[in-house]
């Protein structure tokens, strides 16, 4: 129990300095673009790695690949931390730091969310939902195909995150306004909140004592409700000079 419990606190530990970077990256921006960026991506990779951490001695607990929330958080650690593909570079990166705002002056990006709380603010960090189905769908013929699980089990993951985060929706719509699929980001900090809200939820409901300031912190935001909605997506169009 208590090597969980370190894992738990691990998670919650990366969680508020991700938030702590989140809410220096307005500042720092204006004076160093790049460490700015990559201070973000490198606490959101942070916190894939403690959630597979903890994955790592739980998963007979939970059943992390039955919810497209806490699966996808997996594959996306997976990919991210072997980093043997180009997927899977946040908007941030492929806008200020790859002369995005450059090579795509004047093109319009469609920015997919879903509703958190009712639809109060919900923080943003997006990666392209191409490098999702890239890493996933083999019929794409995709380079980058995730080869290390089973054809079988692959086609299951990738029916489960699609059906549950409702990616033919998401397609759809950009179809119908005339995006080409590689300019759709989606945001992943609804889909973090979702798993977070599920995994505590789930191991409070087994009489898990959670130890340490921030297990506690994040213990009381999780089960209070935020209520992620993934039938509810929302949409922003975001058009570069």
């Amino acid at each position: 129990m208590e090597a969980k419990q370190i894992a738990f606190d691990k998670l919650a530990n990366s969680m508020r300095m991700y938030a702590e970077t989140s809410t220096r990256f307005p500042e720092l921006k204006l004076v160093d673009m790049e460490e700015a960026v990559n201070n973000l991506d490198r606490a959101f990779e942070s916190k894939l790695e403690a959630f597979h951490s903890l994955y790592d001695i739980t998963k007979s607990d939970f059943g992390y690949f039955d919810h497209a929330d806490t699966a996808l958080l997996i594959v996306l650690r997976n990919a991210v931390h072997h980093r043997d593909h180009l997927l899977f570079k946040s908007w941030n990166h492929e806008m200020f730091l790859k002369s995005g705002l450059t090579k795509y002056s004047g093109a319009a990006f469609l920015l997919a969310s879903y509703k958190v709380g009712g639809g109060t603010y919900t923080a943003q960090y997006y990666y392209k939902i191409d490098d999702i189905l890239d890493r996933l769908d083999s019929s794409r013929g995709s380079p980058y195909l995730q080869n290390k699980m089973g054809s079988s089990r692959r086609e299951r993951l990738l029916e489960t995150i699609s059906a549950e985060l409702n990616f033919n929706k998401i397609y759809s719509f950009a179809s119908d306004e005339r995006y080409p699929s590689s300019q759709i980001y989606i945001n992943l900090i609804p889909i973090f909140i979702s798993a977070m809200e599920r995994i505590f939820s789930h191991f409070k409901s087994l009489g898990m004592a959670f130890k340490g300031y921030d297990s506690g912190v994040y213990l009381e935001h999780f089960t209070s409700g935020l209520d992620v909605n993934f039938d509810e997506i929302t949409f922003k169009q975001v058009r570069l000079p």
